[in-house]
């Protein structure tokens, strides 16, 4: 049996080639089509998908979906693709806009760019921009401090209702169950920095791990589940979390030092958020006089370039060849095809150095 958006698709592609729409050359709104099909609104968005692939129709923003003149050729569609994320420069983020790039260049697309710096405050300035925007084809966005609360998501549901599909990078928002997402396997890659350390002899393990990014919780998550599996210790001192607004600062006093000086002597290694973390906590350590890895095994999430400028190099989770800008872009473009489409998880491969 055929999907759902084939059936209404080929129901409205026969509508269309019988002149049914002629007199108006314009479709029903995608609520009348819900209706008359008895579909979901993404179900009715992919069957329109992918009849502008085929050049029967040209999707119009604020005035629905035309009948095209058939008589003139299909021009390839030039899209407006707002592309948000936390950073732009730093970090992961060169290399994930980069894959972006690439792909939207491919399928004749412009990238707009905007930085949240993973504040709520700039998210919502934003995406009230795009909001205005007389063109906007699709929109790729990390979430903002998604471990917490959203207060945009009204902002992202107006874009939603006005049919711009919406696919997630990194973090997302469970709320908004209409979107589809490209996420890091955290849980599992959690799990297997500590299987990891867990082989090479260490039973007391400790944890730096992000409370405001849903990406923290989830390697949290995956890193005390393995724990307990294993029957290794595991008390709350050991580990210790961070805000966006406290990561400049982080060991360099209150309770970071606290950690570094009363807690972590306790313990033979420690599973950091990511690369960035992890580079600082070892420069800290070293200044202190404490050997990588004879005193301290050190390995975190991302085989970023600080993983590979620090001494010793620091033991990190890669993602190989599976970008997730590159992931996300491309399924945003088989959105526009009407090609069914679910969210995706980028898998880890452990990539071992001098820290562990």
């Amino acid at each position: 049996m055929a999907p759902k958006y084939q059936m209404v698709a080929d129901s409205l592609r026969t509508d269309i080639l019988d002149g049914v729409y002629q007199k108006r050359m314009l479709l029903p709104t995608e609520q009348l089509l819900c209706q008359q099909f008895q579909v979901s609104r993404q179900t009715v968005r992919q069957a329109l998908a992918l009849l502008v692939s085929e050049g029967l129709i040209e999707r119009r923003q604020g005035s629905g979906s035309h009948i095209r003149d058939r008589s003139k050729p299909a021009p390839m569609p030039h899209r407006s693709i707002a592309v948000i994320t936390t950073y732009i420069s730093d970090y992961i983020f060169p290399s994930i806009l980069r894959e972006v790039e690439n792909v939207l260049s491919d399928h004749n697309s412009a990238p707009l760019l905007f930085a949240t710096q993973n504040q709520v405050s700039n998210e919502r300035k934003v995406l009230n921009t795009l909001l205005d925007l007389t063109s906007l084809d699709g929109v790729l966005v990390e979430g903002t401090k998604t471990g917490l609360p959203n207060p945009n998501l009204d902002l992202y549901r107006r874009l939603i209702d006005r049919g711009v599909p919406l696919v997630f990078m990194n973090g997302n928002y469970p709320e908004l169950t209409d979107s589809l997402s490209v996420l890091d396997d955290n849980a599992t890659g959690g799990r297997m920095l500590v299987d990891y350390l867990h082989q090479k002899g260490h039973q007391r393990i400790a944890g730096i791990f992000k409370n405001d990014d849903i990406q923290g919780h989830q390697r949290y998550a995956g890193y005390a589940g393995a724990l307990r599996t294993l029957g290794l210790p595991f008390e709350d001192q050991q580990v210790f979390w961070y805000s966006t607004e406290a990561k400049e600062s982080l060991f360099l006093d209150g309770t970071g030092v606290k950690y570094l000086e009363q807690v972590l002597p306790g313990y033979t290694a420690v599973v950091c958020y990511n690369d960035e973390i992890a580079s600082r906590l070892v420069a800290q350590l070293v200044k202190r006089g404490v050997s990588i890895p004879e005193d301290m095994a050190v390995v975190s999430f991302d085989n970023s370039q600080y993983s590979e400028m620090t001494t010793p190099r620091i033991t990190s989770l890669s993602h190989g060849t599976h970008n997730v800008g590159r992931m996300a872009a491309e399924l945003l473009m088989h959105l526009f095809e009407g090609v069914p489409c679910q969210s995706q998880v980028a898998p880890w491969t452990l990539v071992q150095k001098e820290s562990s």
